[in-house]
Order: structure tokens, then sequence, then C-alpha cells
């Protein structure tokens, strides 16, 4: 067999495919690195989502709410050692309309100024109130209040998701409780945990997963603690053509109307494949939902529904199933603020089986809130989200930061008030470029996806060889190399850094490219070293017969 040889060995290989992805891709930044250093190529790591761009009108409007946020403890406290006081109630919204005045045609007061009036004329807030929140927000000066979420932030929040997430459903405004998180990744684990400690899942219970998936949703269910009974739900489908759409067939939605399984969790659009759940798929899913399964807990993941024009949630189509996870990170380009936000219906199946659990499980669950209220039966759920995100005896403490909480709704403000989506458009342009210079670089062209949200690409060897060759050609590839044998080859003799698509649960022999973290014309580049390592494999085919 005529191939060039690599410095990883198939053992090797073979051990080092049983990690994460994420875990294995420290061995190939290593292997990349180490290329890079022998020759004038740059090693190109396309492995991370986190993306290159930020938002910032929002940033903009931060740091100048701080400079009135500064100015407004000065007013109690002012002394040249460096200590001031903390904003006051009284007058201040005169004050801020002031300083907006004063400052207008600065970055960010154009913002500030349409935040200021949206909260007033859409939802009616006191101006006081309303300019002593962002004062006293900005500033940080004071613990979480109430400690889900702030008081004006959250339907300025709330609004933003609805917007982004139900096809701006005039239906859905107000029809969600928010909690303010640290993240996707801290609801997530939030999640988790809550369902657990308020019996709502058990360990050993049985889960479903839709797959490919970020690789967490593949290893918490099997912790210790949880030890789930897990049913995949394979994004198998292919078009007619046998090109991959990634969307769940009928057959595979109907494992859901088993009522052994008691929760469905799923990322839309899905990491690593990148396409929202498609309309006909979801009017299946609600009616195996609602004919068979009614009770079915349903976690989705959304933090990459804004690439996708009017995409809609599972929130939307299943409110009363559907926890929906938000985070700020990809879209605002603010993986460092750690912003996300857990919705969650007012009238929810999950505080209806609160009330119908045992009752000696109902006894342990009024001992652990008593402190919390006289009547620990009525909390809601995402009340107890919060509270057993402090362990409870904290929950006077627990929140999101003042600032935080000033940023998402800035970010989310930022969004409600561009009528002419003009960030979402260039944000859309931006990936979609990359993705078809990615393909270009292949020489293959670009297929037509409404459901496409390209923010990653998956991309499966194994279909790319049985469609241009035949089974003999996959085959070969079968019988003489490991699935991660191409993200290795890649690293080794290209510095091009990918993640295997079988750690996400995804075909063995795909590749996920991040089309959001490096320069354009480098995805075109990732796209002919892709190109050429498929031509290796095909010339060591074509020598061995």
């Amino acid at each position: 067999m005529d191939i060039s040889k690599l410095k990883t060995s198939r053992h090797r290989e073979q051990e080092l495919e049983q990690l994460s992805p994420f875990e294995l891709k420290d061995s190939l930044i290593k292997l990349a690195s180490d290329q890079h250093q022998k020759s004038v190529r740059t090693m190109l790591n396309a492995g991370r989502g986190n993306p290159n761009w930020i938002a910032t009108t929002p940033r903009e409007a931060f740091f100048a709410l701080g400079q009135f946020g500064l100015a407004e403890c000065r007013r109690a406290i002012d002394l040249p050692e460096g200590m001031a006081g903390i904003p006051k109630l009284d007058g201040i919204s005169q004050r801020f309309e002031d300083f907006l005045q004063k400052h207008q045609g600065e970055p960010g007061i154009d913002l500030l100024q349409k935040t200021y009036r949206y909260g007033i004329e859409k939802h009616n807030y006191n101006p006081d109130e309303w300019a002593h929140e962002l004062a006293e927000g900005i500033i940080g000066d004071q613990y979480p209040d109430p400690v889900r979420m702030l008081k004006h932030t959250e339907p300025i929040v709330h609004d933003y998701l609805v917007q982004e997430m139900c096809g701006g459903n005039p239906k859905m405004h107000g029809q969600f409780d928010i909690f303010a998180v640290e993240g996707g990744t801290a609801a997530m684990c939030y999640i988790f945990d809550s369902l657990v400690e308020n019996f709502l899942l058990k360990k050993g219970d049985h889960i479903a997963l839709g797959v490919p998936v970020f690789t967490p949703y593949l290893e918490i269910p099997e912790l210790e603690r949880y030890q789930f009974k897990v049913t995949f739900v394979h994004g198998s489908a292919k078009d007619e053509n046998g090109n991959s759409t990634f969307q769940y067939p009928d057959e595979e939605l109907d494992k859901l109307g088993d009522k052994s399984i008691k929760a469905f969790f799923v990322v839309n659009p899905s990491n690593p494949t990148s396409v929202e759940i498609s309309p006909k798929s979801t009017q299946y899913l609600i009616k195996v939902v609602k004919n068979l399964n009614p009770n079915l807990m349903i976690l989705t993941d959304d933090v990459y529904g804004t690439f996708v024009p009017g995409f809609t949630s599972l929130l939307n189509e299943l409110p009363e199933n559907t926890i929906c996870v938000y985070s700020f990170s990809k879209y605002f380009g603010a993986t460092g603020w750690r912003l996300g936000a857990i919705a969650l219906h007012k009238n929810n199946v999950y505080d209806k089986m609160l009330s119908a659990i045992p009752e000696k499980e109902k006894e342990r669950l009024a001992k652990l809130y008593s402190s919390l209220t006289l009547h620990p039966e009525k909390l809601k759920f995402i009340d107890r989200m919060v509270a057993d995100s402090r362990q409870v005896a904290l929950n006077h403490t627990a929140g999101l930061s003042l600032p935080q909480q000033i940023q998402m709704m800035l970010f989310a403000s930022f969004a409600l008030t561009d009528t002419d989506n003009k960030y979402k458009k260039v944000c859309n342009e931006l990936i979609n470029r990359r993705y078809n210079l990615l393909w270009e670089g292949m020489k293959i062209p670009v297929l037509p996806d409404p459901e496409r949200a390209a923010y990653y690409c998956e991309i499966d060897i194994q279909e790319w060889a049985l469609k241009h060759y035949d089974k003999d050609f996959v085959d070969f590839l079968t019988k003489n190399f490991e699935p991660v044998d191409v993200v290795f080859r890649l690293a080794e003799k290209s510095s091009v850094v990918l993640l295997n698509g079988g750690g996400f649960a995804g075909p063995e022999w795909s590749v996920r490219v991040s089309l959001a973290n490096l320069d354009d014309e480098d995805y075109k580049i990732i796209g002919e070293k892709l190109s050429e390592t498929m031509e290796e494999y095909l010339d060591a085919w074509k020598n061995s017969k």
C-alpha cells in the first residue's frame, strides 16, 4: 500500500479515538504545531467554535453606560482616595436623559437611548426605576435581586428569545420565565442537577439523545450520579441523491413515543451538523409527543438558532414540554462573557409532574426548600433550579452578576432594535461565505439547504468515497485505516486541525470543520487539504489493486 506513514501508529489512533474530540484535539494541535515549525505553513485550527468576530455596538453601549454609573456613584460620595457612593433612585431618569443628550453621537449612546425608550414604551417601565437598575447593574454594587433575573432586564431578554427562537410569535410574548446563567454550559449542569434533585429523573432512567450531538450531552448521562439508559435518535436521513441531510427520519422520532423515555435532549441546530430540525420533522415530533408521550421532557440547546433565517425552536412548537437553553456566546462573539439563559413556559409539564410525585418525595423536597418559602410545594421548577444552583442554602446570593446581566440585556436590545436585521445579515453572510469557500476548495458544489446554519460543517469521508467511487474503496478505507486517521493525517501533513465526527456520535469517518474561528480564505485552503488527503487515500487504493 503506497501511502505516507504517520508518526501516530494505527494502534495509537485506536487508543486516542476513545477520547472526547475536544481532548483528542490536543494531540492534533501538537502534531500540527510540529509540522508548522518545520515549514512556512501556518497552522489552521478549525477545531473550536469560538467566533473570530464580536458585536461592537452593544459593547460600546456597555462602556458608555459605565461612565454614567460612575458619575451617579460620585454624586453620593466622591473622595480623592478613590471611593464613591452608590447610585440614588430619586431623579435618576432625568439625569440619565441629560447624560444621553450631552453625549449624543458618541459610540454606544444611540443604543442606550433606544434601550431606555424600549423599556418605557414597550413595557411601561417606571423611568427612575429603570434608569436605576441600569446604573446599579453596570456598577455591580448589589446582589442580584430578584435572584433569577433582574426585574427590568428579564422582559427584554424574553422579547429577544421570542424574536429569535419563536419566529417572533406574538402569542409567546410574556409566556416564559427566564433564568440568567453563566453560559450554556452552566445551564446544562443546572438542568441535569435539578431534574434529578426533584425526582423528575432518577438514576438509571431512560432518556433519548438526538445525535450527532455536542459531546457533553453524550458524556453527562454516563456519570455515576445519573447512569441514564440512553436511546439515540439518529439524524441519519439522506436526500434522493444519497447526500446526508442530518434530519431525523420518522422511524427515529417514533422512538420518542416510548413512555419509558422520560426526557429528550437535542441541540437544534445541531453541533456538529449545523442544521435545524426541518418543519416536516418538527410537525411529526409534535404528533409523537402529544399522542404517545405527552409528559416527555425536552431540553433543546438552541445557541446556533440565530444563524438560520426564520428559525423556530421546539420552545415555540412544544412550549409546555420544552426547556430552552440559549447562549449569547456565538452570535455576539462573547464566549468569554459566559452569558446564557434558560427559558421555561409558565405552564409546563415539569411543574405538573412535581405535583404528582409520591408523597415521600414531596416531603423530602418540602424540607429541602422550606427555608425559601412557607409553601415549598408551590415553588416552580425554574425557581428550584436557581436554588439548587447555590445548594439552596445560598439562594439569597444566587444569580448571574449584575454587569453580566446588563451586557446580556444590551445584546438582546441591540437585536430587538435592529429593525433592518443589519447585524444578522452580515453575520450570516460571513459564515455562509466561509462555507462556500470550504466546498470550493474541495471542488464539490454546494447543495442548497434552507435548514443550514453553516456555523459548522460535517463532511462524511465514506459517503464521499461511496458516491464518487464504489463500495470496494470504502472497504479498503475501513480495513486499512482507523476513522480518525484523516484528522491525524491532516494535522501532521498539512497543519490543519479538525475534529472527528465519530466523537459526536456522528458517522465514524466524518470530520467537523468550525467555520467561525479562521479567516475566510483559510477555509478554501482547508478544503484543498481535505481534497488532497482524499486523493492520497484514493491513490493508495488504486495502487493496492
